[in-house]
């Protein structure tokens, strides 16, 4: 396969990771898609555009390229099921509003999902393990903000409107809670927008799986209604009179976490 993830390393203990944002597909992938899927809808659209400051900030950033609908990388390996009632899985069969995602018949093979597991998921956690080493090493810590958006308005997976920022640490074992305080106090300041913490979205495989306060790595995810940034429907257009205020909360978001991070760890 050809290039699965891109990855900018950075010069602060921070790394964000976007594995939802990718619009690559492979050939079974792109046959066997009902016409429905094949604008990509459930895709977490523009998150690396909407997070373009966090180079300049010091953070590093891992993108993943190819699309959801390949492969889960926020689902276990073991596509055990991460919420009660409705959800998607590792490889996923059906859109988010419960549409087959694959015509009858012309879902990938086994043996190409095995390889999808091995040549895009493998890679993109291995790419997770070692930034994490290398930061904690330096460090002695690490932050691990894991970035998605989703449609405001799915009644498959949720009732009513979700909040705008929606934040996961898998109620309080993916970080420390006073940094989940903290993060929230800059959602409760944000005029125009609503929160929650650990709401419907308590934070998926990349959270749990990497969060572990007691080695000193915390991780959160941001779960972002995708109505503070862009259209929601086709074509998803990224709408800039709503992205840049947007902008400037997740910039607040990051920067606290930055902060907790140097005064939790100053000596």
């Amino acid at each position: 396969m050809d290039k699965v993830l891109s990855f900018h390393q950075g010069q602060l203990p921070l790394l964000i990771s976007i594995p939802h944002a990718g619009l690559k597909l492979t050939p079974a992938v792109a046959d066997g898609l009902v016409d429905q899927a094949r604008s990509l809808p459930d895709t977490d659209w523009h998150i690396p555009r909407l997070y373009d400051f966090a180079q300049a900030l010091g953070a590093s950033v891992l993108t993943a390229e190819y699309s959801r609908f390949v492969i889960d990388l926020n689902r276990p390996e073991d596509d055990k099921p991460l919420y009660a009632g409705a959800t998607t899985g590792l490889y996923p069969d059906t859109l988010f509003e419960g549409e087959p995602l694959f015509k009858e018949g012309l879902a990938p093979s086994p043996a190409e999902r095995k390889h999808y597991l091995e040549q895009v998921w493998h890679p993109y956690h291995r790419a997770i393990r070692h930034e994490l080493a290398r930061l904690r090493e330096t460090f002695g810590y690490v932050l691990l903000w894991d970035a998605h958006s989703i449609r405001s308005h799915i009644p498959r997976l949720f009732d009513g409107k979700l909040p705008d920022f929606n934040l996961g640490t898998f109620n309080d074992a993916s970080c420390d809670p006073s940094l989940a305080q903290r993060l929230t106090h800059v959602c409760q300041q944000a005029q125009g927008y609503d929160h929650v913490l650990n709401g419907r979205f308590k934070g998926g495989h990349i959270t749990r799986h990497y969060g572990n306060p007691a080695a000193h790595v915390h991780a959160v995810q941001l779960e972002l209604a995708q109505s503070t940034y862009m259209q929601e429907r086709e074509p998803f257009t990224y709408r800039e009179d709503l992205a840049r205020p947007t902008q400037a909360v997740l910039k607040q978001l990051l920067e606290a976490l930055l902060a907790w991070g140097q005064a939790r760890y100053r000596n």
